[in-house]
């Protein structure tokens, strides 16, 4: 399932991790192993956000991928399904 994974970090806590180059390892290894169809990074409600879409091939992936996140970055996390324009259609099409 195509899901937007939305992570505000924390902002000392990612000051800390940029200050000791582990903010750039810590999204690595996470965007290595779920491999996104697209990653953006931005700020919302003025704290670093990423947004990254990804195919969630099992529910039971989440604590992995979340934890990295939680443990290193004090991240909130909000993972949410989406669709693309060719999904809509198609679930239009079922109407």
């Amino acid at each position: 399932m195509r899901v937007l994974l939305t992570v505000q970090m924390d902002t000392e806590k990612a000051n800390k991790a940029i200050a000791d180059n582990t903010l750039g390892q810590t999204m690595k290894s996470v965007l290595d192993r779920i491999k996104p169809e697209a990653a953006y990074f931005g700020a919302q409600d003025g704290m670093r956000t990423g947004y990254i879409v990804f195919d969630l091939k099992e529910p039971s992936d989440i604590p992995s991928i979340a934890e990295p996140f939680f443990q290193e970055l004090g991240a909130k996390l909000a993972v949410m399904p989406v669709m693309n324009f060719d999904d809509v259609q198609a679930g239009l099409q079922k109407l």
